[in-house]
């Protein structure tokens, strides 16, 4: 796939930020001035503007949909956004600023390749900016926008913006991002957000939007190796095709082709790629993200949750250290007994030890004897019921994170990273594992 900008080329981002930091209505402003707003829309918007006794459209009613939200003035759940510009399409993951919406910005920001992280310029750095710092960090978001709002509330002063973006700056890469861009900005009066501002000649950088039409975005598959997690098996039997066997599934990256060499984890097993179909047709390649049928040159024991893999793969294994978000109000401990959701693969799943929490402020690490609660970044070590082939996350998203499930209501209690961690330190603690496991 080619990083250049173009009509085609898609990018995925998140946003997030503090209460009332203005980010429903930067998010909205982004739309209205990218003239992706319907005429109805803003008729609506400014008809419900009028009824509140505001004279100007209030352009955060683009986007908080649900009743709560336009009733209390805050964002609730993750919304995306579909929009374009002549030179890129957007999918946009508008995420809540409350603290104990934390969670949902895991969601929006799982599969961005962007995070814009919105900072009031009155108050500037505050503790949920970090938390918002760590997340992208944690789930490896390549790039990172500073928004740094209301200048105008500040007199567009140049020393306010400079000290927040350094701060954050910072922060940031005490976390290991890497590619982090500060934009002043006033989402209420436009500065900045899709035009220059005329009050802040002193900025020369892109306008977020100029910024997010030419940020480099995807990659090359063929630069990936091959990973196939196993969605379903198909044996029609039919008379026209009595001995058809595929694997159907989504290719969570890299690019399979007819005679390649794979191993089916976690079995182990080595074969050849005899034949793929994709929307009824036979190819002779497929890439991610493509959703396709993959035949395999000898009848081998393949189910769902198997992973047909290419290059070098990932040692199946029982034992999976991992920093975690917790989602959940119930607390994660060890000793507790969980389903591990890795790719279309589910297994019971032991919690031997939560080794830490990490303090958001000083990224130092905190024993955690009462585990993790909800919003809790820390590290954990797992014990599975069967072998699983995870990559580490570093190495590939798609398959080296997992969710932790609540086996008696199939609630999501934790988002893991295989592999991630700030830091390494011994972990400690092997509670009983009886029969779970």
């Amino acid at each position: 796939m080619s990083t250049a900008t173009n009509a085609t080329s898609l990018l995925r981002f998140a946003t997030a930020g503090s209460v009332d930091d203005g980010k429903s209505t930067l998010v909205g402003r982004l739309l209205h001035d990218s003239k992706s707003v319907l005429a109805d829309q803003l008729e609506a918007v400014e008809h419900a503007s009028r009824s509140r006794g505001q004279e100007a459209p209030d352009l955060a009613l683009l986007t908080d949909g649900l009743r709560a939200e336009r009733e209390q003035g805050i964002t609730i759940d993750v919304a995306y956004r579909y929009f374009a510009t002549p030179r890129r399409r957007f999918i946009l993951a508008d995420t809540p600023g409350h603290v104990q919406y934390t969670r949902n910005m895991v969601t929006g920001a799982s599969t961005a390749e962007l995070a814009v992280v919105l900072v009031d310029a009155r108050n500037g750095v505050v503790e949920q900016t970090r938390r918002h710092a760590a997340v992208a960090a944690l789930l490896r978001v390549p790039h990172v926008v500073l928004a740094v709002n209301k200048m105008d509330l500040v007199d567009y002063a140049e020393p306010v913006f400079a000290a927040i973006a350094a701060e954050f700056t910072a922060y940031a890469a005490s976390l290991g991002v890497k590619d982090v861009l500060a934009v002043p900005i006033s989402a209420l009066a436009g500065d900045n957000v899709v035009e220059p501002s005329a009050h802040m000649d002193w900025y020369g950088g892109p306008t977020l939007l100029e910024h997010l039409e030419t940020v480099p975005v995807g990659s090359d598959p063929g630069a990936e190796p091959a990973r196939f997690p196993v969605q379903y098996v198909i044996r029609p039997q039919t008379e026209e095709h009595p001995d058809y066997r595929g694997y159907a599934g989504q290719l969570a990256s890299g690019v399979l082709r007819v005679g390649d060499t794979v191993t089916v984890l976690p079995s182990g097993h080595t074969t050849t790629v005899a034949g793929i179909d994709a929307l009824g047709r036979q190819a002779d390649a497929a890439w991610a993200p493509q959703s396709v049928t993959v035949r395999l040159a000898d009848d081998l024991d393949v189910s769902r949750g198997d992973l047909i893999a290419a290059g070098p793969v990932p040692v199946p294994t029982k034992d999976i250290e991992a920093t975690v978000s917790h989602l959940s109000e119930r607390p994660l401990r060890a000793g507790d007994k969980v389903l591990l959701k890795h790719t279309t693969r589910t297994v019971r799943a032991l919690v031997k030890d939560v080794a830490y929490r990490i303090d958001i402020d000083t990224l130092e690490q905190r024993p955690a004897p009462d585990g993790l609660n909800v919003n809790d970044i820390g590290r954990v070590v797992l014990r599975t019921a069967e072998p699983l082939a995870l990559d580490g996350y570093s190495d590939n998203r798609r398959t080296g994170s997992f969710l932790l499930i609540d086996p008696a209501d199939g609630t999501t209690l934790t988002a893991g990273m295989a592999g991630e961690a700030f830091a390494t330190v011994p972990t400690t603690g092997t509670p009983d594992e009886e029969d779970w496991v």
